[in-house]
């Protein structure tokens, strides 16, 4: 195993600088035009079949070996967000309130280095299916590939994804059975009253105060209604209303985000939150409007895809370098709606948690600080290999356990 991963970082300049080139030309999710090209490029210089605009801007590079029946995905983002950098790197965006502060350029970096060594050395027997997938970042890309017939082009008998992850030592694996992130959904509360003069509230009704006293109330949906052995989170980020201090408006409109880790809860914190706003406005003499955005579904991982994967970065790196159930997170990702449909594994690779000198070490995701871990291509890109050659290699038995 030592072999592979000095393979890999021995011929990982290529992609440090692929990487460092993405970061330079972030885009954002469903424009990832400059960024599918060079991907389904690199895909076709190394034998890869290759079809392009799955959902879009979305890559597939289909590798087949032998005569093996057994079909793997993988699967990689690339889309950034709208956030302006400070890293201070020399790599950093060209582009003004465009930055990749996610990873998925390294994501992506790390799928193609292991792409070229299958493509050069790898030893397996069956379907190999490398997924670039468009608008993770709230975009919903892969319903869109799903849309456009994703699994039905390219049929997996498991799919598997990894994150960097800022906080953990770099290179260091984490795994987790079961729900591993939260759903995310969305709610725009819109209170409309009878606004008036601020000095005469009696004649108004009055949405700001409202607003207050549901701002509150929401906190009691996940203290009260939601069992304290399950995670919930409600979060009020907006409130707007009115523009002058004399003056009473005539609504005020919240803006809500809520995750859970559990589809039952999910359901009921739409509830609950859709109930507590009719009951806050009516007793404040006052309409509420709901307008309820589904987002992301719970994403879980199914227990023996994911045993699968923490056997082979346990031959891989060792026990030291692996977390076997690490915590769940309340971030959400759309690989989730992928693993709905085929059983699969979503891990994390730590992105450094800033014990070295490096540009953005230990920053949080999303942070215009933050950078990615370029040491993590040649790690990821071994772990890549080793999964789909023991995937593909392997008899179903022992896949199963």
């Amino acid at each position: 195993m030592t072999e592979l991963l000095d393979d890999l970082k021995a011929r990982a300049g290529e992609f440090v600088s692929l990487r460092r080139d993405l970061h330079r030309h972030p885009e954002l999710a469903f424009e990832e035009h400059r960024t599918a090209s060079l991907v389904a490029d690199k895909l076709a210089s190394f034998g890869y079949t290759v079809e392009r605009g799955l959902g879009g801007t979305g890559v597939v590079g289909t590798l087949v070996r032998g005569r093996g029946a057994r079909r793997l995905g993988l699967r990689a983002d690339m889309d950034a967000l709208p956030i302006d950098e400070t890293s201070g790197a020399e790599w950093a965006s060209r582009h003004p309130g465009v930055m990749h502060a996610c990873g998925h350029d390294g994501h992506t970096a790390i799928l193609l280095a292991a792409a070229r060594h299958l493509a050069e050395r790898g030893r397996f027997d069956g379907t190999l299916n490398l997924i670039f997938q468009p608008a993770e970042e709230g975009g919903g890309g892969a319903l869109r590939m799903m849309a456009d017939g994703l699994f039905e082009r390219h049929p997996c008998d498991a799919v598997f994804a990894m994150h960097n992850m800022p906080g953990v030592a770099q290179g260091h694996m984490v795994f987790r059975d079961g729900a591993a992130m939260a759903s995310s959904d969305y709610a725009t509360i819109t209170l409309r009253g009878h606004g008036g003069h601020g000095a005469m509230p009696q004649h108004a009704a009055d949405p700001v105060v409202a607003a207050a006293s549901l701002v509150m109330a929401l906190q009691t949906v996940v203290s009260r209604n939601v069992d304290p052995l399950q995670a919930a989170v409600v979060t009020v980020g907006a409130l707007n209303a009115g523009r002058a201090n004399n003056v009473i408006p005539a609504t005020a409109t919240l803006e809500i985000s809520v995750r859970a880790l559990d589809r039952e809860v999910r359901a009921l914190l739409e509830r609950r939150i859709r109930a507590v706003a009719a009951a806050q406005a009516e007793s404040f003499g006052v309409e509420a409007d709901v307008a309820w955005r589904s987002g992301y579904a719970v994403l879980v991982n199914t227990p023996e895809e994911t045993a699968f994967a923490r056997e082979v970065a346990l031959e891989l790196f060792g026990p030291q370098r692996v977390t076997l159930h690490g915590p769940p997170l309340t971030g959400s990702e759309d690989f989730a709606f992928m693993l709905e449909r085929v059983p699969g594994s979503y891990l994390l690779i730590g992105n450094g948690d800033g014990t070295d000198d490096r540009v953005g070490g230990g920053c949080m995701v999303h942070n215009p600080g933050y950078d990615f871990h370029d040491d993590n291509i040649a790690v990821g890109g071994a772990f890549w290999v080793r999964l789909a050659e023991r995937f593909l290699i392997a008899e179903e038995s022992t896949m199963r356990g």
